[in-house]
């Protein structure tokens, strides 16, 4: 068995060998209640080609269970995803509202068998029955009802005629179990809601972990793969099935770890919320980590997968850097786009001594490159280039233009700068030039030596397009909220100069521009009368050089090599804390994922928990930033204590600081050790929360983006994350986000 093979493919190719399985059924199971993003593109990455590789194959299916939050819009982005990434679901596209009819006689049958009971209990009381980690539950007293009871009850559910919340379907099996997931499931609850596939037909649901592995059985799957946050809900499916009595032979579920990338948010909630709130223009919008973001932007399907089998199909979580997802798809469009000239900052050049127009052959590719294709490149006398191209008292180590150093125009002369033109200001509006007619690309016989080759387009024949250049959306590599939005993230230039055969020809759809970096034609916005293209990533990482001058820029990192087996199960200790963490503490599963499995973590985190009673905030931080530092050091070398880290939480929670701001002071905290409260003191950095203070800076900044106010009064609201963000700008991020929404939306009424 190969050393390479990924422990996933390890179990599938065992269980073929033993018989466990005839032919591999695998599953990608989204809900539909948002667009999928790259973590997505990671598990249809793994489904769909587990089932390639051995000849099985992969169902697409729709857990709409909650009609709430679920839309046709999703369902079609998701399917969209999967056959952009080059999947073939052919007919095996299902529905788990396609097997209510089926998981409610599964219902039936468990009641009938005593193993199931309608509970009335209230939602605060189904909590406190649920008992703590280390000490049982209580069950409900309801659970003594009589299967005639609990089946007249639960048909009375399904007719309609109780209230949400008013009675729930459990499961009957253990209220001691140290899974507290096992301590009597829900298996239904009553949601009366317009359902988009199903209407008003029912107004009871299924809960994911009944419906699931009801849903794989049915469809015959033999491997249920999924994310190791389901991994104590494990249990629940094997007892389901179980009791029941299903037929041999049945689904078995595997997890692996989550996909997490660093400068990026992944939660469909928070994506949700920046699509709601007017941060972006879309679930497509190119700075999203949607999948359609993404497609939109330019990037290639091909690209995408690289990524996933670059990083490998891990047994625990753990962040992946964006920089290893940007050098895929600067590696996969290396080898096949062409290389064209498009000027984003033009300034003119007048070159004297050419009197004339000729056409310059230029290939698209270069001589490394294999493939074929030239295009004509008019010339004349008047052509543009980069402003950025030509200084007059250049800084040492500047090999373009200046009135001493002449240079190549790609593909074409060497010219030399005779007089610079200015206007009144002082500005340079143009350059006189003049070229070396023996200097023509190919056939040099001028002798001139010049240290680089800059692009340009004829000032004739060029293209007016807009670009748009994409920065990262959030500037923090473990990015919390609208607060952390990098205020940079687009640029749009609307009178950029391109050569005319990249508009003419209709040679791709994705180029090079030379020395810019990689763009794509905009399949919302283009038009031959507006072309528009997307920035899709720069030539190198220009981001690490920006915020991490003095580090190394990051590497690509090799594919992984996996050890065969299993994914590591939680220990009863680990399974108790992250019951604890998601059930008596509230934190999301992921958080508790790593918080239980992380002996030091937890051990940090219970000790600032003793010092403030803020469980949420403080696990935030620990598995981020404590978590961060950790990696580099060990705790005794850490130079703040929990209860500064605990001091910087409440000042979040009291609204002394805003989350910007407490990342500044963490870092401040850190390097030096010093006491969140002084530094905040010294630095000034109090959250502004002051209507009277905030106001004027609103005022200003509306007063300074007339034509903004009237596109947002014309309708476009999605321009209220701007005016807001401005106003976070200009304040440090000093502003409290809250207060700074509110009055913004109330200013532009």
């Amino acid at each position: 068995m190969s050393e390479s093979k990924d422990f996933l493919r390890t179990i599938v190719e065992k269980d073929l060998e033993s018989g466990k399985c005839k032919e591999v059924v695998t599953r990608f199971p989204p809900e539909p209640n948002g667009f999928p993003h790259i973590g997505h593109a990671k598990s249809i990455f793994i489904n769909f080609g587990i089932a390639r590789d051995y000849n099985g194959h992969c169902n697409l299916r729709m857990d709409d269970t909650n009609p709430t939050k679920e839309d046709t819009k999703y369902v079609e982005a998701l399917e969209d995803a999967v056959q952009w990434l080059g999947f073939d679901f052919g007919d095996n596209l299902y529905f788990t509202s396609d097997y209510f009819p089926k998981i409610y006689d599964y219902a039936i049958k468990l009641i009938k068998m005593g193993k199931a009971y309608v509970d009335s209990l209230t939602e605060e009381e189904l909590r406190e029955y649920r008992g703590m980690v280390k000490e049982a539950g209580k069950r409900s007293k309801y659970a003594e009802r009589t299967v005639e009871e609990n089946l007249n009850l639960f048909e009375r559910m399904k007719n309609g005629e109780f209230k949400d919340g008013e009675h729930v379907l459990r499961a009957k099996i253990d209220m001691g179990a140290a899974n507290m997931k096992m301590r009597d499931p829900l298996l239904y609850r009553i949601k009366h809601a317009h359902h988009f596939r199903t209407g008003d037909d029912w107004c009871i649901y299924p809960m994911y972990d009944f419906a699931h592995c009801l849903s794989d059985y049915t469809e015959g799957i033999s491997h249920s793969i999924c994310t190791l946050e389901f991994e104590n809900n494990r249990d629940i499916y094997n007892w389901v099935l179980e009791e029941l009595e299903l037929e041999l032979p049945r689904p078995y579920q595997h997890e692996f770890a989550r996909l997490g990338i660093n400068y990026t948010v992944m939660s469909k909630r928070k994506l949700l919320e920046l699509v709601e709130g007017g941060q972006v223009n879309g679930w497509d919008d190119p700075r999203m980590p949607t999948i359609a973001g993404y497609k939109r932007r330019g990037y290639t399907p091909e690209s995408i997968l690289n990524f996933c089998d670059q990083i490998g199909i891990a047994k625990a979580n753990s962040m992946v850097d964006v920089a290893q997802l940007e050098f895929c798809i600067r590696d996969d469009l290396n080898k096949k786009v062409p290389r064209v000239m498009c000027v984003l900052d033009p300034i003119k050049v007048t070159i004297q001594n050419y009197d004339g127009n000729e056409e310059i052959d230029a290939p698209y590719y270069p001589h490394d490159v294999p493939k074929e294709g030239s295009r004509k490149l008019p010339f004349s006398s008047e052509i543009y280039i980069e402003s950025d191209d030509f200084m007059e008292n250049p800084p040492k180590g500047y090999f373009r233009l200046t009135p001493d150093q002449p240079v190549r125009l790609k593909h074409a002369y060497i010219i030399s700068c005779k007089e610079v033109v200015k206007d009144t200001n002082g500005n340079i509006t143009e350059i006189i030039a003049e070229y070396s007619p023996e200097s023509k690309s190919g056939s040099d016989t001028s002798g001139i030596q010049v240290k680089s080759a800059i692009h340009w387009v004829d000032a004739a024949s060029a293209k007016a397009v807009e670009v748009r250049v994409y920065d990262r959306l959030f500037k923090d590599e473990t990015p919390e909220g609208i607060e952390d939005i990098n205020p940079d993230s687009l640029s749009v230039i609307k009178d950029a100069l391109i050569e005319p055969a990249v508009i003419t020809d209709k040679h791709d759809d994705r180029f090079q521009f030379e020395r810019q970096g990689y763009f794509y034609t905009d399949p919302v916005d283009y038009t031959d009368e507006k072309p528009v293209f997307n920035k899709i990533v720069g030539l190198k990482d220009s981001w690490a050089k920006k915020t991490k001058a003095s580090e190394p820029k990051p590497k690509p990192q090799a594919k992984k090599v996996q050890v065969d087996g299993e994914v590591v199960a939680m220990s009863e200790v680990q399974k108790a804390l992250f019951e604890k963490y998601t059930g008596e503490f509230g934190l999301n599963s992921e958080v508790a994922n790593i918080l239980a499995r992380d002996e030091h973590l937890s051990s940090f985190y219970k000790e600032t928990l003793s010092i403030l009673n803020s469980p949420v905030s403080l696990a935030n931080i620990v598995v981020n930033e404590v978590a961060r530092e950790l990696k580099q050091m060990q705790e005794s070398e850490l130079k703040f204590t929990t209860k500064q880290i605990a001091e910087r939480v409440k000042m979040v929670d009291d609204e002394t600081i805003s989350s910007k701001i407490a990342k500044v002071v963490f870092e401040v905290m850190a390097k030096s050790g010093e006491d969140p409260t002084q530094i905040v003191e010294d630095k000034g950095l109090v959250q502004i929360s002051d209507p009277s203070k905030i106001l004027p800076i609103i005022d200003e900044i509306i007063a300074k983006n007339p034509d903004n106010v009237a596109k947002f009064k014309a309708g476009n609201t999605k321009l209220l994350g701007f005016f807001v963000g401005q106003v976070l700008k200009t304040t440090g991020g000093k502003a409290n986000p809250k207060v700074v929404n509110e009055l913004v939306a109330e200013k532009l009424k």
